[in-house]
Parts: structure tokens; sequence; C-alpha cells
């Protein structure tokens, strides 16, 4: 019902707000700036998104189907089911769907965003199956999609990359702030769901995972952050493609040696990809529209505004509200965010506070709203529960870190 109540209020705010930029600022233009932006994005969602999509779709499901047949997928489910069956009880320890998720987390880990979708779109679908209500969503759908939308990424290779082409002193300066944020972020999601599903967090084998995942992160901050830029994109890169080609060539690999039929059986798998892609196209282009006329109505700016003239009263450093337009799009909209981030390293440099913030605001967790219109719409599920509360909960403690932690490290 959240969800249902934001975009209808998205088209509401937006069109009281054009209305007075109309009658009392004279704004002849938004209107026809309002309906450009709405069929821009609803091209935008079927043509660049959607499509696109299906192609990658297609190829990972035919993959994960032969994996599935060649028991791959049930050994890795195997392995971290201790884990899981604390985290998702109501998911038998064998089923795929714990190989499927850790799939999913794994690629949104290593910043393959291409790969991370289709098997996390492929877990939704499983979960699905064990799902008593279809129409509204299950615990274990609510953990899976705000573990995901906190966007746990241990190098955020496209930000840095963006950083470089504005010239940045040292574009993988962000890299230990945001990995902080984005953990932050994916900690308080975790706690919040995990306390509505009354989750034991003492549980030794639980804590024993979660202290094992938190040392891992720190190793990899520590070993990360003892490199220059061009070794982190270099191993960052490699060490990546080669984890995910390798996950292809053991499944391929090992459905020969089970004696599975492997192209039959890829194919069977590949056409629930164009089928998965096409289902989520009214959900993608309706959230998307109205993130549009949300956005082109001028909302976020007048809110930073707003922000600006209240901080003035107390005296305090209020710097970072020039890069509260990234965080405010961000769980919209992920191109919207990246857009603002772009502006504000042309606008302030790329090495200026507001710069590194918005870059490291652009790292924290992943955009909620796109994600549940994604998801649950692949699986037809109306009613979302208090996951869009979690998600942005999650994304409001990654915003708060980054921006106490960018302070700590830029200012």
């Amino acid at each position: 019902m959240a969800l249902n109540y934001i975009w209808v209020g998205f088209f509401l705010i937006a069109f009281v707000v054009a209305l007075i930029k109309l009658i009392f600022f004279g704004d002849t233009e938004i209107f026809k700036l309002l309906m450009e932006g709405m069929f821009k994005s609803a091209e935008t969602a079927v043509m660049d998104i959607a499509l696109p999509l299906a192609g990658v779709m297609t190829f990972f499901l035919g993959i994960l189907k032969v994996g599935e047949e060649a028991g791959v997928i049930r050994v890795l489910a195997k392995i971290i089911s201790p884990f899981f069956s604390k985290l998702f009880p109501e998911v038998p320890k064998d089923h795929k769907a714990n190989g499927e998720m850790i799939m999913n987390f794994s690629a949104n880990m290593l910043g393959l965003d291409n790969a991370a979708t289709p098997f996390g779109l492929k877990a939704m679908k499983s979960l699905q199956e064990l799902n008593p209500n279809p129409e509204t969503a299950s615990n274990a759908q609510i953990m899976f999609m705000v573990l995901h939308s906190a966007g746990p990424v241990l190098i955020p290779i496209s930000i840095m990359a963006q950083r470089a082409i504005y010239h940045a002193a040292d574009p993988s300066d962000i890299f230990i702030p945001a990995l902080i944020s984005v953990y932050m972020a994916t900690i308080t999601g975790l706690i919040f769901v995990g306390i509505k599903q009354r989750i034991n967090f003492l549980d030794k084998t639980l804590l024993t995972w979660l202290l094992g995942v938190t040392a891992f992160v720190g190793v990899t901050l520590w070993y990360f952050s003892g490199l220059s830029k061009e070794e982190i994109e270099l191993k960052s890169k490699v060490i990546s493609n080669l984890i995910l080609f390798t996950f292809v060539t053991g499944f391929v690999g090992m459905g020969f040696y089970k004696k599975v039929d492997v192209f039959p059986t890829f194919v069977e798998g590949a056409k629930s990809g164009f089928e998965t892609s096409v289902k989520i196209i009214p959900y993608l282009v309706g959230m998307l529209v109205a993130i549009s006329v949300f956005r082109n109505s001028g909302v976020l700016t007048d809110i930073t505004n707003g922000v600006k003239w209240l901080f003035a009263f107390t005296g305090l450093n209020a710097e970072w509200i020039d890069a509260l337009p990234t965080a405010l799009m961000h769980p919209l909209s992920g191109s919207g965010s990246r857009a603002m981030m772009i502006e504000s390293m042309e606008h302030f440099g790329a090495d200026s506070f507001v710069g590194r913030l918005s870059s490291v605001f652009q790292a924290c967790s992943d955009t909620i709203l796109y994600i549940l219109a994604v998801y649950f719409g692949s699986v037809s599920i109306k009613h979302t529960r208090y996951t869009l509360v979690a998600g942005l909960l999650a994304d409001l403690a990654g915003v708060i870190t980054a921006i106490i932690v960018s302070y700590i490290f830029f200012y």
C-alpha cells in the first residue's frame, strides 16, 4: 500500500507544484516539460531497460537452468544453508532459492549489475513458489529485497570511472567512505527486517556468519585501500569478470559432466528470460514515468532549498546540502541520481567536498522504488508490506553515514 500512495503522490505533488509555478511565477513551459519527461521515460523503460535486459535475462536464466539440472545450485544452497536457514527460516535448507540468492548477492558485491538482475529475478520467482499468499510479499521475499536494495557493492568501479572522466586527482579516494556507508545501509536494513521478523541475531550460527562477513569486508577494505587507482580498477575488473566467467563455464562444464543435455536445457531455461522481461514492462513504465514527473516538477530542488533555509538558522556547516539532490534522487532513479552526481562534479569540481560526497551518496544502496517495481512486478506481488519502509530506512542510514565519513575524510 505504501508504494501505491507514493506512486499517486508523485503525480499529485508534481501537478500542484507545476500549477503554482504556472500561476504565480508564469512558468509556461512547466507542463510541456512534464509531458515530454513522461513520454521519454516510458520509452526509456521499454527500449533502454526492458529490451536490453531481455537478452541478458535470456542468457543467464538459461545458464541457471543448466546449473540447476547439474546440481550446482543445490551445492551452493547446502554451503550457505546454515546461514540462510536462520535468516530465511521459511526457505527449506536445500531449496534452489538459496543458491540463486547467493548468486545474486555475489554478482551485486562484484558490481556485476547485468548478471545480478537475472539471478535476483530467478530467486524471487523461486521464493514466490514458497509464498502462501501470492499477492502479498512473504518474509523471505522482504528480507531478500531489502538486502538486495541495500546494494553491498564492494568496489564502485563505475563511479570511480566517472570521477576519472572529470579529472579527479584520485578517483578512488571515495572507496573507503563508500564501503563504510554501504555496509551501514546493509546492516541497518538487515537489523530492521530481522526485528520485524523476530530473528534471533544472538544465534551462534547467524552471529558467526555476520562476523565473518564483516571481517571479509574489513580485509577487502584494508587490501584495496593500499592500492593505487589503476591497481584497484585493474584487479577489481579482472577478479569480477574471472569469477563470473568461472560460474558460467562451471555450470556448463558440470552439466556436461553430469550428462545433462546442456544446450536443450539452456534453451528451456532461456525461454523464461524474455517472458519475465515482458512481464515487468508495465511496472517499470509506471514507476519511471511517475519518478520523471516528480523530478521534472522541480520538487527535489525546492526541498534542497528548503533544507538550506532551515540550516541557515542553526549556524552549522551546511555544505553537504549541495550534494543532497543526489541522495534524494537515489531511492527513485539510478540514472537520475547519477545525473545529479555528474552535475555536482561539473559545478563544484570532482575533488570538491560536494563532488566527493555526491559520489559517496551514489554508491550507497540501490534504487529501492525501481527494485520494488521490477522484482515484485515480476511475480505480480501487490502488497509489499514494510519492504519500502525498510529499504528507505537502510538508504537513510547510508546517507547519514556518508555525510559523517565524508566530513572526516574530505573536509
